[in-house]
């Protein structure tokens, strides 16, 4: 019966990666359909990722405090609708509205399955948590290949259309198959949730604005107003009694760690990376479905590294997972970024890719959790956000370098550069984040008396 309900939230994190997947295929039929700037059409992924952002840390928290089942079905009934409204859609600005709708479903997937999993599986929680990592993969590979198809066959409005079916499947599973779990005493904080996607959501569109000479005047007023609300937000934290970001988590010098390398590893992984088919248009004038080959190496190598990781985390511990993964991504985006005259090689270097993100992820999502076990879903939620804003935020500066530099080769090659370097400056936060299972928690041994103490 566990493992009915791990299969159960598998296939709506599967969901939401044939989702992700499917719709950077599309991605650049969708610019020519609505014959915008790849500024504005930017939006349709960053935004769904500024979704996810606010999303993940409040619906940790929900999933930690209310029914778990109840908000796991919830977010899937919103997927579902917003889904069907996006197929719809008239418009591009009727489209990112529903993207964003779409993201307030699927950003709540992960954290509240790692709440389901947490107590299922409490004495396998890293290995089942790990595996996570090699289901986003394989959604990576369908998502991409049935994506493209789709497009070249019926149109960019079918890869909306195909989640409705998988998601009424994962629907009717969730109803009969997850626990409803125990509920605990605590209160929801919106206005932190709204002050957060706000202040997010002003620094996008002053960068967004930066692309427009017409428009330029208005991007300091916008990184000014990012600012006033993200000061605002840090000072409301600091007073309410149950905050959406608990500053004393993020504060603690392994969480300060783990976000900061999340927000990097977003930047390239949830982010830049989604924009491989608009490269592989703009650069080897592929189609949707060649796009979507060409993604299939990547989820390839991402299900056998993580695989792997998952079943071996406990032996190899966190760090050297950690230094090769991330080594190996450096290597392939440096790679990415000097154009390879063979298609061939641009196989090659997405497996590599694959790969290092595939030791990455199982290790990065299980480095801190167990600094406090029973708030998993809350940590995954904080995690996950700042995953989602670095790729929100590389989306719009990426997009923004190509449209300004005005030519896609010189412009896509910026971007890899310089993810690359930020991967490689962020390697000593490696060495902040715990060893391996267990060394955390002994470093953190006097947060978790204080609460020993408290508790009595």
């Amino acid at each position: 019966m566990n493992y009915m309900i791990f299969a159960t939230v598998s296939v709506a994190l599967m969901l939401s990666s044939i989702s992700a997947t499917s719709i950077a295929v599309a991605f650049p039929i969708i610019t020519s359909y609505f014959m915008v700037p790849l500024t504005i059409a930017g939006w349709i992924i960053s935004v769904y990722q500024l979704g996810f952002t606010v999303t993940m840390p409040i619906i940790g928290k929900v999933s930690d405090v209310f029914s778990r089942k109840s908000t796991f079905i919830v977010c899937l009934v919103l997927f579902i609708v917003s889904s069907a409204m996006c197929a719809v859609a008239k418009n591009i600005e009727m489209l990112i509205f529903f993207r964003l709708v779409q993201a307030f479903g699927g950003g709540g997937f992960m954290p509240s399955a790692v709440g389901i999993i947490s107590e299922v599986f409490p004495e396998s929680r890293q290995k089942m948590i790990g595996l996570f990592s090699s289901i986003f993969p394989i959604g990576q590979i369908i998502g991409p290949n049935v994506g493209g198809w789709l497009v070249d066959s019926f149109g960019w409005r079918s890869v909306f259309l195909i989640n409705i079916p998988i998601g009424l499947f994962a629907l009717i599973l969730s109803v009969f198959l997850l626990p409803a779990g125990e509920r605990k005493k605590g209160s929801i904080d919106f206005l932190g949730t709204g002050l957060l996607g706000m202040s997010l959501a002003m620094l996008m569109l002053g960068l967004t604005f930066l692309g427009y000479g017409w428009a330029a005047k208005w991007a300091w007023p916008s990184f000014v107003a990012s600012v006033v609300l993200a000061f605002l937000l840090l000072r409301h934290e600091n007073k309410v009694s149950d905050p959406i970001l608990d500053l004393d988590i993020l504060k603690r010098k392994p969480f300060v760690a783990a976000n900061f390398y999340n927000l990097i590893y977003g930047g390239a992984v949830v982010g830049v990376l989604s924009l491989i088919p608009t490269y592989a248009t703009a650069i080897y004038g592929m189609t949707p479905s060649e796009c979507g080959l060409l993604l299939t190496p990547r989820s390839v190598g991402m299900i056998i590294a993580s695989i792997l990781s998952s079943i071996y985390i406990m032996e190899w511990g966190y760090r050297w997972p950690l230094i090769i993964g991330n080594s190996a991504t450096v290597i392939g985006l440096f790679l990415l970024g000097a154009e390879p005259a063979s298609v061939l090689f641009l196989y090659v270097i997405m497996f590599l890719i694959g790969v290092g993100v595939g030791i990455l992820s199982p290790t990065a999502n299980n480095a801190c959790i167990e600094l406090l076990p029973d708030r998993a879903a809350t940590i995954t939620g904080i995690r996950g956000m700042f995953r989602q804003m670095g790729g929100a935020l590389s989306v719009t500066i990426a997009t923004l370098v190509v449209e300004t530099v005005g030519d896609p080769s010189r412009g896509f090659a910026i971007v890899f550069f310089g993810l690359a370097i930020a991967f490689i400056a962020a390697m000593p936060l490696i060495f902040m984040m715990p060893s391996r299972p267990g060394a955390g928690v002994e470093r953190s041994g006097h947060a978790l008396k204080r609460q020993e103490t408290a508790a009595k």
